[in-house]
Order: structure tokens, then sequence, then C-alpha cells
């Protein structure tokens, strides 16, 4: 069997039904990436015996009603803590923390709802990049072209739904790192409203801006899967105590009425042309359907890149302090004091990237810079912010491109940090105002790569975001196509 043959629904039914042992489906996932993960590269750490025990425990009893994700094959991004599963945040500095003592509540609530974890995937070495280039153990490559980037940072997220190793897979995004890689490999991807989803767990890169959202084939798998992991935990003071409604109750495909704002700055300089057809036909699409879009300004957008890298990184050089070589990580052996030891095992087990970002965090924060640079970045992030209320409280969703274009090549940009920092300018302004943004296949490229649309919505309105996406998806054909390494098994 291929997991690309079915949603999660369908699954569910089969289970339920006796149709299909929950073993035949983690045997076509480990099949699956027996196959081709040789050449996609998606995962670092695989959980085969465990998981394989789990099924035969599971084809044993019934599913519950609220085990509603009941043996589906999932991937877990490696900076989201799985007890007693190596966690390694793609780095060096945790290449021997391989049994965390604790679960991520992400992580609890699927196995709540008796979700079955493949492995762990790749990804830019502390969620910090936009290629999956910055993994210091190997670069996940796009399914759909393998000389291609994924994206990033959870690009082996995307690439093993993409794939069709895993039927969904969990990401992190602080920057665009859901979306973009979902763009690059044509899967759907969510990130969630800030303090939707429990931070517990999850390896921090910037706190104020991380959330884990899912990555899915279909719109309504990433909505069931959301209906999971969210919820208020006690564990995560960010985490907001709000209801969390019945995400599939949105999806009926209806948008009459639907208003859209197109913001002018998405459509500008930078965005080729083939990604601006792709929206402005997906817009058209809207129209037949019964929406109505209108252009609209997002202002201080063009400042997002800047404020985002200066918060982001001033985060970082403070969240990655704690990894010193004294409690936990690899500790450089050759030191002859303590001075040495710190500065020896955090210049060996953190990679390029990494080191940038600290250094610049570092700078931003310190003494006379402090208000010059970091201050009036949080004054920017609040106009910014201003900027998405203002076109949310007239408009019920705002679209535009998820990425300037389609995936570029391995190496193409890995030597140029500041043009591989541009390629998050249409996701950046969405963390920063904390509102949720979805990515959806709207197109192909000339090449035959992946174009995504990015959807975005009020605080907590996922359900708006998600009928939207939908519609686009019932009426149209891109979320069917399958990349040639990720045809339907022989």
């Amino acid at each position: 069997m291929s997991l690309f043959d079915y949603s999660i629904k369908e699954l569910q039914e089969k289970i339920h039904n006796k149709e299909i042992k929950v073993q035949e489906l983690v045997d076509a996932s480990y099949q699956r990436i027996k196959e081709v993960d040789g050449q996609v590269k998606a995962f670092l750490t695989l959980n085969e015996e465990e998981a394989r025990q789990q099924a035969a425990k599971l084809d044993e009893r019934e599913a519950t009603a609220d085990e509603v994700l009941f043996g589906l094959p999932a991937g877990i991004k490696d900076n989201i803590v799985t007890n007693g599963l190596r966690t390694t945040c793609a780095s060096q500095f945790l290449d021997n923390f391989t049994d965390p003592l604790y679960d991520a509540t992400v992580m609890k609530k699927l196995d709540d709802a008796k979700s079955i974890t493949i492995g762990k995937l790749n990804m830019d070495e502390f969620a910090m990049g936009s290629s999956n280039e910055n993994s210091s153990y190997e670069a996940t490559r796009n399914p759909w072209n393998t000389d291609h980037v994924p994206g990033g940072s959870s690009g082996g997220s995307a690439a093993a739904v993409a794939s069709g190793q895993v039927l969904y897979a969990l990401g992190s995004d602080t920057g665009g790192s859901i979306r973009q890689p979902a763009a690059f490999c044509g899967v759907v991807g969510l990130k969630p409203t800030y303090g939707r989803v429990s931070r517990f767990g999850l390896v921090a890169f910037a706190s104020s801006l991380d959330q884990i959202g899912p990555l899915t084939r279909t719109v309504e798998d990433n909505a069931r899967v959301l209906e999971v992991i969210s919820g208020h935990d006690p564990m995560d003071s960010t985490s907001a105590n709000v209801d969390v409604p019945k995400y599939t109750d949105a999806l009926t495909g209806d948008v009459k009425g639907l208003k859209i704002a197109v913001p002018k700055e998405y459509l500008g300089e930078g965005v080729t042309e083939e990604v601006r057809d792709s929206i402005l036909q997906a817009l058209k699409k809207y129209e037949e359907l019964g929406a109505e879009w209108e252009e609209v300004s997002l202002p201080h957008s063009k400042y997002a890149v800047a404020t985002y890298y200066l918060l982001a990184s001033s985060e970082a050089s403070a969240n990655l302090a704690r990894f010193d070589g004294v409690r936990y990580g690899v500790r450089a052996e050759e030191a002859e004091s303590m001075m040495d030891m710190f500065k020896l095992s955090r210049s060996q087990g953190f990679g390029e990237e990494v080191k940038r970002r600290i250094m610049l965090g570092t700078f931003a924060l310190s003494s006379g810079y402090y208000d010059a640079y970091y201050k009036k970045a949080q004054k920017v992030r609040t106009l910014i912010k201003q900027d998405f209320d203002q076109v949310l409280e007239k408009y019920d969703v705002i679209m535009g491109p998820t990425t300037p274009t389609p995936a570029f090549k391995v190496g193409e940009k890995i030597a140029d940090p500041l043009t591989m920092y541009a390629n998050d300018i249409l996701t950046i302004p969405v963390n920063l105002a904390g509102v949720p943004g979805i990515s959806i296949p709207c197109g192909f490229s000339t090449e035959g790569l992946p174009i995504g649309l990015q959807i975005i919505g009020k605080h907590f309105d996922e359900g708006m975001v998600y009928r939207a996406a939908h519609a686009f998806e019932q009426a149209t054909d891109y979320h069917k196509e399958k990349p040639a390494l990720g045809g339907v098994q022989a």
C-alpha cells in the first residue's frame, strides 16, 4: 500500500472497520523510507523497533473516540523533545542527546491520540536557516527535484510528507520555517497563532516567535492534526487559554462573500513573474467561488527582515547560552581550563550560521547598542503588528505568495547569508505579528517546482484560514500532484 492513497479520515475509517492494520501502515512508512530516503535524506533518527511494538499493541484493540490519529505514522522535527528518542536539533552539540527524559507537550498529545512516531526529521541546525543546508549531518533534498533545496528550517518535515514517507509531520516556524518548506515541497503547512500550541519541549530558537505546527498533504488532514496538538498548557507561560474549535467544521467549501486583502508589497520587487502569475490565477479562482479581493498596503513590511533578524538573533543568543558543555551536550575533551572548555565546546559544537546569529544577537543586546538596535526593532515589530490588525479589521484574510521564488538549487545561496535571509521576506511578518498563516500549493514553475499561496488570518481564527484554503484546494488539483520521486509505490 501507499500512504499517498489515503487521507487521515479515510485511514481512520479503514482501521475502525478492520479493513487495514496499523502494522501495515507502519510497514508502508518504513518501506517507503527504505526506497527513497537515501535520495531525500529527510530522517536523522528512526524509531522502528518502538513503532512496530506500538503498532502491534494497537492492532489488538479498538480506537476510542478521542484517539483521532489512531495508528497513523508521523515524522517529528528534531528540535521537538521525544522521551527516549534521540533529539539533536541537527547539531553536533546535541549529537549525544540520545535519551531525553521527557516528552514535549505536543508529543504527549499525539501519544494520547495514539499516533505513531516513525522518526525524527532533519532541519537547519537549531532551526536557523531557510534551505536545510545548515544541518550538521546532511542536506535534505527536494523530492520534486533533488538538485533543489526543500526549504527550511523544517525541510525534513516537508520533504518526508511530500515523498510519502509519513502521513503527516510536525515542524516549527520562527520566521516561515513551516510555510516556506511547505511551499517549496508542494504540501500544506500551517503556523498557528502564537500561543495556540504549547512550546514546552520545543528547543528554543527565538521564544517570542517560535510555534509548532503541522505539515500534511491536504488542508483537512492539517486541520485534524491541529485539533489534537492545540490547547492551553500550564507548562508553557505563553500558552493561550482559549477554546480549541473543531477546525474540520470550517471546511465547508463555501467562500461566498469572503473578503480578501492582497498587500501590494507581497507582489512587488523580488517576486518572480511565474509566482506572481500563480497568485493572480489563484485570486481569480476565488472570484469564481464568490469571494472578493482588494489591494491593500502593509507599509512596515519592508522593515520586517531587519527587525526579525535583530530580535530572533537576540533571543537566540540568550537561549543558546545554556549550551556550554557543562550540563548537557558534547563537551570538548582537550580543554585545559574551564574557560577553554566553554570556548572549545561552543566553537566545535555550533555551526557557522548558529555562530553568526549568536554574535549578531549578542552585539544587539550589548551595552551602548541595546537602544539603537534591539529596542528600536521591538518598536518596529509593534508597527508591523498594527498593520495586520488594521487590515484584518476590514478583511477576513490576507493572501499573497508564500515565497518570492520556487525552490532554489542546493548550494546556490548558502554562501550569501543576506540573500538567504531575504528569502523569508513574505513569511517573517506573520511571526512578528503573531497571527496564523498557512501555505497551500497553487501552481508550478516552468521547471515543475511547486509554488505556494499564503493565507493569513486574525489571531486565533485558524478556522477562517482553513475555510479559505480548503475551498481553493477543492476547486483545484494542485494537491493531487506527486513528485516523480514520491510517486505511488509499485
